[in-house]
């Protein structure tokens, strides 16, 4: 079972903002100068600011979210704690998710956090590949955006794994710049390449992670609904390597491109 931790802030706002008003309407004034509050309202009257703040924050203008995953590696690492701008894309109330102010689009080479569109109850990061009306094209590994490539630069070579850490395989560094953004990716040289075109439709974006070869993204399961979006990484706020359990200092405070 999924946790939907906007879903029961929301709820908490809204149940404790009643029972709020409802005191100060209509039942403190019937109370004795020195008769205590009923626990209920108490709680009510000191934890409902606090909870507003919370979701006011959370909802509109910043999220924090934990990397789960080595699909965007080397960009993102397991571990890492990003915060996501949430107004970037447009400002959407909290569980209904329905945008209210629009602002920017996300644009190409942006990484950001949305709901895939055969689980909205998860949220997933990859990199923005194309925006509606882009002809993409994944040739050999190699993107082509609108028939123009996105050139890579050999860096060195590293070794990736899985989550589980059992099974760990060579993959090449490259860097990658994507219609003027700059960023490493990660290549499995013994993983066969699999050749697509599309075009994205209106609406949509066609979504990667930056370890090609290691990542579930809009390749096997589609385009990311306008509607989907949750925000844009902005950086890395704590990151923590847990096979070795310690914090990853030079990563801390650094900024996601």
């Amino acid at each position: 079972m999924s946790f939907d931790f906007e879903l029961i802030l929301t709820l908490a706002v809204i149940s404790s903002g009643i029972i709020y008003l409802a005191d100060v309407l209509f039942l403190a004034h019937k109370r004795a100068a020195d008769e205590k509050q009923p626990l209920l309202i108490e709680y009510s009257r000191s934890f409902f600011p606090i909870l507003l703040i919370v979701l006011i924050l959370r909802s509109f203008l910043a999220e924090p979210f934990r990397i789960p995953s080595g699909s965007d590696k080397p960009t993102l690492l397991v571990g890492d704690f990003i915060l996501v701008n949430k107004y970037d894309y447009g400002v959407r109330l909290p569980v209904l998710h329905t945008k209210i102010i629009t602002m920017a689009e996300p644009k190409t080479g942006d990484i950001f956090v949305f709901r895939p569109p055969f689980d909205l109850s998860v949220d997933y990061i990859k990199r923005v590949i194309g925006v509606p009306g882009d002809r993409i094209s994944y040739i050999n590994k190699t993107l082509y955006i609108n028939g123009q490539e996105m050139p890579q630069t050999a860096v060195g070579e590293a070794t990736d794994e899985n989550e589980k850490g059992d099974m760990s395989w060579p993959v090449q560094i490259k860097e990658e710049n994507l219609a003027g953004v700059k960023h490493k990716i990660y290549i499995n040289p013994a993983v066969p390449a699999q050749d697509f075109s599309l075009v994205v439709p209106p609406g949509h974006y066609f979504a990667m992670g930056d370890n090609r070869d290691n990542s579930n993204d809009s390749r096997y399961w589609g385009f990311v609904p306008e509607q989907n979006l949750v925000g844009k990484a902005v950086f890395i706020w704590l990151s923590w390597d847990n096979d070795h359990t310690r914090l990853r200092w030079s990563r801390m405070g650094t900024g996601i491109h």
